[in-house]
């Protein structure tokens, strides 16, 4: 028995998997890591251990479990019993040829120990001969094949039991002597037109795959519609879920449509708040009678669009409707919100706007509306403080295809492509790697691990270990919503804490088991600044329940310093399969950590704790869309401590320095009307944070929010559905 505290030791070294970072190297059965040449197999440098189920013999407390050794974080730790033997595993998920494992010991280290391989988990074969702990980080190179990997701890250095930081686990990641090779077909789900192909035929393809999408919400299909430059005429696209129509021009003009891109909500009787997962980008469109509709909800992109006439963001009819997003787009006409409950448009030019039900948000558009909120409730930002333009596939004038890099802006205003081509940078096809959903994660970080950037085609991907983004100005594109699904509970994605990862267009939908995050960005503690060039995350969206039950405790995790959020929809799903209170549970949808993070376009809902919880100083939000969880079966259900609920934006209590515009958060509670949300928004009382044109709804009087932000703000209550705004806070 221990009668005093063990004392909080200082974390020694740090696990840089594949580098020799205050480590020593111990050649093992007489294999060395030179042994793996090029033109017979590699070692890779992806950690494939991390987020991958494990176990122990024993654990010192419950905060010192088995899986902490393999969460990619050097701040928590496994700890067993204060007893020999010990031992801590990790199941890979298939047999592997496993070349090097690194352990990052605490001072509690192993004075004498194995590493042993399993390929069921119960019969056991030593990888090395007995070896000595030393401290800090011990990289061991090795040859050995099993589906489980253990450290066998034989005695202790300390008084302690054994100790680990990080357990990192290296496989051979080519075995045939070759490469993986970069550039190839995009795929049976990405159709591609040109110009010599007759209106009817290309019609006929837009109206199967319109009727196969219109109402498939929760389907498995994908689509990318690609229009090589030139001029088409006589076109409606019709755009239904997980579909995606662009242009393959370097600019929107380079591809013109003389009909109509379309988003109507027909199928669900007139009411757009449905109509998810779809986007149109790098066009020009000269609809036919004069004004183009797209009535979307969120998670529904209109980027790079030049619209020759006016927009109609309204369903036929002025249904409900409750999106949206513009960017770097030029709209001639005038564009009509109508029935939008709110919506966020950046960087672009508009002839017109015609009106504001909620909130109306605008950030470096030319020809915006005057700020005004609340009356009528328009927010408006002249410039956006840094932004950077999503990357996006074209084809050059050779007819190969190539990926276009728009280049950083400050204090932007108006479209990127006003006086000519975009300024940026492009890569050929062949630095990257055509994924398909039969590709394996280990395959996508043999890619990464080789230097190519991954395309995502269409489809459904599986993955069963972390896809980790470890190269600076690696480019990770979709096409068509291709959707991320983690497996046994795994981090699907993880990027390093380096310059200028950019990931765009993917759908993160969370598995069965529980993953303790879908997407992070820089590892726990970062500390680098990318102010130069910082990491991106555009277009990319959470989704936890609804296609079939899942769950992950935060969505979205963002450690390094100046990245740019544009545009994402978090969404605990509060309707469609696998719903309900304790069937889709999710924590949180964003956690910024990292400092001078922008972040343009946050959509975030029904979460059951905080939404959105930002503790980085120097932060610039512009604009947030919430509703809070549907589905707390009662008010002790949906408790913060004695605060009733949670906000749903809720900066931390040690930061000093906070920017943010245009929030608005609503209320919903169908299980139980009676329950209260305390505020909306929770902040430190600090001259450096501040909050403009805030409000909040109770939608139909079902539940209250009892104040805007803090003790600021009336309730909003009763069944009239109408916003109580905060002007300026504090």
């Amino acid at each position: 028995m221990r009668h005093s505290p063990r004392p909080r030791r200082k974390r020694l070294g740090l696990i840089v998997t594949g580098l020799a970072a205050a480590s020593t190297f111990v050649a093992v059965a007489g294999v060395s890591g030179s042994a793996y040449s090029a033109s017979a197999a590699t070692c890779g440098t992806t950690n494939v251990a991390q987020g991958r189920p494990s176990s122990a013999s024993s654990t010192e407390n419950g905060g010192t479990p088995a899986s902490a050794a393999f969460d990619g974080s050097t701040s928590t730790r496994w700890s067993s019993a204060f007893s020999d033997p010990q031992w801590v595993q990790v199941d890979l998920g298939s047999s592997q040829q496993i070349c090097k494992v690194v352990l990052n010991w605490e001072t509690a280290r192993a004075q004498t120990f194995k590493i042993q391989v399993s390929p069921d988990g119960s019969s056991w074969s030593d990888a090395t001969a007995t070896l000595t702990g030393v401290a800090g980080t011990q990289s061991l190179d090795l040859t050995a094949t099993g589906r489980y990997v253990r450290m066998y701890g034989l005695t202790r250095a300390t008084q302690y039991g054994y100790s680990l930081w990080e357990f990192g686990v290296n496989v051979v990641t080519d075995t045939g002597g070759g490469t993986l090779p970069g550039g190839g077909d995009l795929g049976s789900n990405v159709k591609v037109f040109d110009p010599s192909m007759s209106s009817a035929s290309i019609q006929s393809t837009l109206d199967t795959i319109f009727h196969q999408q219109e109402s498939n919400q929760f389907g498995s299909q994908r689509y990318e519609l690609l229009f090589k430059p030139g001029t088409y005429s006589g076109l409606n696209a019709q755009i239904g879920f997980y579909t995606s129509i662009a242009g393959l021009g370097q600019s929107p003009d380079n591809v013109t449509i003389n009909g109509d891109i379309t988003v109507d909500a027909g199928w669900f009787g007139g009411n757009a708040t449905q109509n998810f997962w779809r986007s149109a980008e790098n066009l020009a469109v000269v609809p036919v009678n004069g004004t183009d509709r797209w009535a979307v909800a969120q998670a529904a992109p209109f980027r790079r669009i030049h619209v020759r006439g006016g927009l109609n963001l309204a369903p036929n009819g002025y249904g409900w409707a409750s999106g949206g997003y513009i960017a770097d787009s030029k709209i001639d006409g005038t564009v009509g919100p109508y029935s939008q409950q709110q919506w966020f448009t950046r960087d672009s030019q508009i002839g017109g706007w015609t009106n504001g039900v909620w909130n109306m948000v605008f950030s470096g558009v030319v020809g915006a509306p005057a700020q005004s909120f609340p009356n009528p409730p328009y927010t408006t930002l002249p410039t956006s403080p840094v932004t950077r333009e999503k990357p996006y596939l074209y084809v050059d004038s050779g007819g190969a295809y190539r990926v276009f890099v728009p280049s950083l802006r400050t204090n932007s205003s108006g479209v990127t492509w006003a006086n000519g081509a975009t300024p940026g940078s492009s890569i050929p096809l062949s630095q990257f790697y055509v994924a398909k959903p039969s590709d394996s994660a280990a395959t996508l970080n043999q890619a990464l691990s080789q230097g190519l950037n991954l395309l995502f085609t269409p489809g459904i991907y599986h993955i069963n270990q972390t896809i980790n983004v470890t190269r600076a100005d690696t480019v990770v594109l979709g096409l068509g919503y291709a959707t991320l699904i983690p497996d046994n509970g795994v981090v699907p994605m993880s990027v390093a804490d380096v310059d200028g990862v950019k990931i765009a267009s993917l759908l993160f939908d969370a598995g069965p088991v529980n993953s303790p995050v879908l997407l992070r960005v820089g590892p726990d503690g970062a500390t680098a600044s990318h102010a130069s060039n910082p990491p991106s995350i555009q277009d990319v969206f959470f989704r936890i329940g609804g296609a079939a039950a899942g769950q992950a405790t935060t969505s979205l995790v963002v450690n390094s310093n100046n990245t740019l959020i544009d545009h994402i929809w978090a969404w605990r799903a509060d309707h469609g399969t696998g719903v309900g209170w304790n069937t889709n549970p999710a924590d949180t949808g964003l956690i910024v950590n990292g400092n001078n993070v922008t972040a343009y376009g946050l959509f975030v809902e029904h979460y059951k704790k905080y939404e959105v919880v930002w503790n980085g100083q120097g932060g610039k939000t512009v604009f947030l869309q919430n509703e809070m969880p549907y589905d707390p079966p009662n008010q002790s259900s949906w408790m913060n401590g004695s605060t009733r609920g949670y906000a749903a934006y809720k900066v931390g209590s040690n930061v000093t320095s906070h920017e943010a515009w245009g929030l608005g958060s609503y209320c919903n509670f169908t299980a139980d009307p009676s329950i209260v949300a305390d505020h909306a928004f929770e902040s430190p009382t600090a001259s450096g944070v501040k909050f403009h044109d805030l409000l909040t709804v109770s939608l139909g009087g079902k539940g209250t929010i009892a104040h805007v932000i803090n003790t600021t703000g009336g309730a909003a209550q009763g069944t009239a559905t109408t916003p109580v705004n905060v002007v300026s806070y504090p």
